[in-house]
């Protein structure tokens, strides 16, 4: 015996119509897709936020880090100013580190520039080649 359908779940009775049956299938799938843009919705809901939590503590985390290095910078200012006095022992440890910000600035900007411009470079040929393909294949088509 054939299932009947549910007060919830209206199913296709012996006399209706292939117009009736088309508009509960219209109905049917439009509050299905409805359904599923929710269930989307509060998934990237969930998701965003821990990705937000995740991030913030990435960032205290970096400025913890900041912060350890500023205490071992002073450290080592403190140990060369045992050798020699503090101003130059700062000026050392400071010219280490401009150093360092210098070549960390030079080979960011050649990553950048090798990024720049960010277009899909391969992709865009293999486009270009569809493109000619097709016209020639519609000029075959009209000969």
């Amino acid at each position: 015996m054939p299932e009947q359908p549910t007060a919830t779940t209206p199913g296709p009775r012996e006399d209706s119509s292939v117009a009736e049956l088309v508009k509960q299938l219209s109905e049917q799938t439009s509050r299905l897709v409805r359904d599923e843009m929710e269930l989307a919705k509060a998934e990237l809901s969930v998701k965003g936020k821990r990705a937000g939590l995740g991030a913030g503590l990435f960032g205290g985390a970096g400025v913890s880090g900041l912060y350890a290095l500023g205490a071992l910078t002073a450290a080592v200012i403190a140990l060369l100013s045992t050798a020699m006095a503090t101003w130059l022992a700062a000026l050392i440890v400071a010219v280490v580190w401009a150093a360092i910000a210098g070549v960390m600035a030079l080979v960011g900007k050649q990553k950048v520039e090798e990024a720049v411009p960010p277009v899909p470079e391969r992709t865009v040929e293999s486009v270009k080649e569809d493109v000619q393909w097709t016209k020639a294949r519609a000029q075959q088509g009209r000969r």
